[in-house]
């Protein structure tokens, strides 16, 4: 509980501290895709908040199409947003958008996907994302005693898309855990699947992390069980377990997560999902309206990584949220009791 009212406790705070602002700034707000749920709930939040604080706000989804994304930033930069945030696509597709921003001198927060290759990227507002890798990875060590316990064990790994530059990060995160047992042999990948670009999963995609477990799970009809299965998000740990329920026979693999999305939640409360990685989108949406007011506002503002996050031009000036590690014995405290769900969407 003391977590919980820590985190209600920031969240306050960030919301409190938006300031007074001048009528009828606009604000646009790219999303990716509303395929995933924790884009709606993102745009959704930030567009609550930034109406609250008295933003015109402007919040348009890509269908994961990027030539669209690309034609409504363009669109938000024409019609008078003053900021303008983007949840990119793929990181490197807007660079004709970001020309344009640079030019009418637009400023530009990249939001929680770093956009790459450009000069014109004046914030990134984005949770520790290597940390979340790293709490899957260290997950997975515990869950089996790595450090005592004989082995082997079977290990396999769904990463996400290679467009994300996000997707990088949780699975070195993960994988820096887990090298060294993979290397030493007290993990083996049956599969024989491990870099990054053999395990990546394009868009996220539920069905194609799908398709690629079914393909995996026949090195298992020997019979062997397949004791860890990595999964860097909820939609493609959800894919893995689609494949598992319907065509292995063995003893139910440890499954990461992240997102806690309500399918994936119910996993957990039915014991076919390990764990989660929870990112509470209020606190980072909140940070974002924090962060736009500030720099609207000539204000200095508010960032904790000025290191981390260099985009192939520039090192873009960062805020991170931290993290929270949820599973079936926590989820109630971090979900329920502090409004993220209620209790009956997780029936």
């Amino acid at each position: 509980m003391k977590k919980i009212l820590a985190m209600l406790l920031c969240l306050l705070m960030v919301c409190a501290s938006f300031g007074a602002l001048a009528e009828g700034q606009k604000v646009g707000i790219s999303m990716p895709t509303k395929d995933l749920q924790r884009w709606n709930q993102d745009g959704e939040n930030m567009q609550k908040m930034f109406e609250d604080a008295g933003f015109v706000v402007d919040l348009q989804y890509a269908a994961n199409d990027e030539q669209i994304q690309l034609n409504q930033v363009t669109s938000m930069i024409n019609n008078g947003c003053d900021v303008v945030i983007i949840a990119a696509i793929t990181s490197t597709s807007l660079g004709s958008a970001l020309d344009l921003a640079k030019e009418k001198g637009v400023p530009v927060i990249a939001y929680d996907r770093l956009l790459m290759a450009h000069d014109w990227v004046s914030y990134y507002a984005t949770f520790n994302n290597y940390a979340v890798g790293t709490i899957q990875g260290t997950y997975i060590k515990d869950q089996l005693d790595l450090e005592n316990a004989e082995g082997p064990f079977n290990l396999e790994i769904t990463a996400g898309d290679p467009g994300d530059n996000n997707a990088g990060y949780f699975y070195q995160g993960a994988i820096d855990v887990l090298k060294p047992y993979i290397d030493s042999g007290k993990l083996v990948v049956k599969s024989g699947q491990i870099d990054f670009s053999e395990v990546a999963t394009p868009a996220w995609k539920t069905e194609t992390a799908m398709n690629r477990a079914n393909s995996i799970i026949a090195f298992y009809d020997d019979g062997s069980n397949i004791d860890a299965w990595l999964c860097s998000n909820d939609s493609t740990a959800l894919g893995v377990i689609n494949a598992l329920e319907d065509n292995y026979d063995g003893e139910w693999p440890i499954i990461t997560g992240q997102d806690c999305d309500i399918a994936n939640t119910k996993k957990m409360i039915a014991g076919e999902q390990s764990m989660s990685v929870f990112k509470d989108t209020r606190t980072l949406a909140a940070q974002v309206v924090k962060m736009v007011t500030q720099l609207l506002n000539g204000e200095e503002v508010e960032v904790n990584d000025l290191e981390t996050y260099n985009n192939g031009v520039i090192t873009v000036p960062s805020f991170l949220c931290v993290p929270v590690f949820a599973d079936v014995n926590n989820y109630s405290e971090l979900l329920i009791d502090s409004g993220y769900y209620t209790a009956d969407q997780l029936q």
